[in-house]
């Protein structure tokens, strides 16, 4: 039998952080769905979900096991229907647990066959979000040690500001 695993997230855009758990997990599962979620309490997206496929498709082509769908449901009923074994979670800080462990207890009872699992991020992804590259994209900075060198020339064009002001 394939041990399935789904990794799932908002991927807005995809990051090395996101990367580095991905890849880690195609380790440990025959198959890896990263599956871009709608996330209720975040109300705008930089990239449409079409679009954030195609960069993790780039990012993760040498990936052999892994595969990217798009979800706008409850992730419980994604999981049951692929059959998966595992929902993977990336995690940076305490403050991740939290939600995360709250979520994963959720998903639980929601679906007693939902067991998550948690990849504590590299050292050197610990600071790293989609809100901090948005953030440093915007006004102008550099994005290259935070995203996929394939994708970074679609990010740049998507999230810099073209008016930012020079001090």
């Amino acid at each position: 039998m394939r041990r399935v695993a789904v990794c799932p997230g908002s991927f807005d855009p995809v990051t090395l952080g996101h990367l580095d758990i991905i890849t880690r997990a195609s380790t440990l599962f025959d198959k890896v769905i990263v599956l871009i979620s709608t996330n209720a309490t975040k109300n705008t997206a930089s990239f449409t979900a079409t679009e954030r496929m195609m960069m993790i498709a780039d990012a993760t082509a040498h990936l052999d096991n892994v595969v990217i769908d798009i979800l706008d449901g409850l992730l419980v009923d994604y999981v049951r229907r692929v059959h998966a074994v595992a929902i993977v979670k990336g995690l940076r800080a305490v403050s991740d647990f939290e939600y995360e462990f709250q979520m994963a207890l959720t998903n639980k009872v929601l679906y007693e066959g939902a067991e998550t699992v948690f990849l504590t991020t590299s050292k050197e992804n610990m600071y790293l979000s989609s809100s901090v590259v948005k953030q440093v994209a915007y006004f102008g900075g550099d994005i290259s040690p935070f995203v996929p060198e394939c994708i970074l020339e679609t990010i740049q064009k998507r999230l810099i500001k073209e008016d930012h002001n020079e001090y």
